[in-house]
């Protein structure tokens, strides 16, 4: 069966930018059943689908969308503990991921603290391979099903068949093929945290890299760390009202990097290459915090990321997005890619 549709809605309402026109058809999704149904009915009628979990990855036109936006709403969480293996965890794809982490921290179950603070969906995280402070939810996931839009049926990925990468999956390389339903995590049995790999938050804690700290600790820190760049959400800030990082840090070859300031942080990749930091390129290509006209204007705490100051449209949020890729291009002669979904729009 599938769900009622409410028409008109302004999309702006869902997404953590605050931007974007009307969707023709509007579908909230509680089960599974209906999410599948949904999407196999579109996709029957030829209509248009978008997808829409947390929100907080997309930049959506002022035009909005002619077609079926489904909001995901799915719930579900199955844990099977076992002193030998850990914790194997399947929670459907509405799962809200923050609430998840916070569980796990409380439940003694290690591996997702680095990536607390994190807005969105669980069913997201595997799209972009979603990480942060040395963490990715690759190193912990076990599988992923899937509802596999151009054959009609469900098919379940294990970790190494997903292809994920840097900010990459093969569900982001196919993004209107697979409709994640479920994910399957595996954690440890722990009240230490995963080893810290990211010297920020080493710093933060008063560890070295490579340590191992009790949990709650390693959330609290970053958390600390989140919202001092306006990277956990509060109505009342419009540095958070943002999709997060705009821009992917550049994986460039060792030949570029070298041509980079020797000040630019550079880390080296298993194949040769180096990733290097947009925020950085951003802001020494003369873009500061806080820099832009209103109401679109990069946070007044952190570089990378573009924010609404209260009424920007999303051509505003285009128009200086545009201006710092164009800055950094002509700078250092890289180009930077753009992180969030946009639709309907492009740099």
């Amino acid at each position: 069966m599938t769900a009622p549709a409410a028409t008109d809605v302004r999309l702006a309402g869902l997404t953590t930018l605050r931007v974007g026109g009307p969707a023709k058809k509007l579908i909230t999704v509680d089960t599974e059943a209906e999410l599948v149904q949904t999407v196999r009915d579109a996709d029957t009628n030829g209509e248009p689908v978008l997808i829409i979990g947390g929100g907080s990855n997309l930049l959506i036109d002022d035009a909005g969308f002619d077609g079926t936006v489904i909001k995901i709403n799915t719930r579900g969480r199955d844990a099977d503990v076992s002193s030998c293996s850990g914790t194997t965890l399947t929670l459907a794809a509405g799962e809200p991921w923050d609430d998840l982490v916070a569980e796990t921290v409380d439940q003694g179950w290690s591996g997702l603290e680095a990536l607390s603070g994190i807005p969105g969906l669980v069913g997201a995280t595997p799209i972009q391979n979603v990480g942060a402070y040395g963490a990715e939810i690759s190193q912990v996931l076990a599988g992923v099903r899937t509802y596999d839009r151009k054959l009609a049926q469900q098919k379940t990925f294990a970790m190494a068949d997903c292809g994920f990468g840097y900010r990459w999956s093969r569900f982001k390389a196919e993004r209107d093929r697979y409709l994640i339903l479920t994910v399957t995590l595996q954690l440890p049995l722990a009240d230490l945290s995963a080893p810290i790999r990211y010297a920020q938050l080493a710093g933060a804690l008063g560890v070295v890299v490579g340590t191992r700290v009790d949990a709650h600790a390693v959330r609290e820190a970053v958390l600390e760390l989140r919202r001092s760049k306006g990277m956990v959400l509060d109505v009342a800030d419009h540095d958070t009202w943002s999709a997060g990082s705009f821009f992917t840090n550049p994986i460039i070859s060792a030949e570029t990097a070298a041509k980079l300031p020797e000040a630019a942080p550079r880390f080296g990749q298993p194949d040769g290459s180096i990733k290097t930091s947009a925020g950085w390129l951003i802001e020494h290509a003369g873009f500061k915090k806080g820099y832009g006209d209103p109401p679109a204007t990069l946070s007044s705490k952190h570089t990378l990321a573009l924010t609404n100051r209260g009424s920007a449209t999303a051509a505003d949020l285009i128009a200086l997005a545009r201006e710092i890729r164009a800055g950094v291009q002509d700078r250092f002669g890289i180009e930077l890619v753009p992180e969030p979904n946009l639709i309907n729009c492009e740099l």
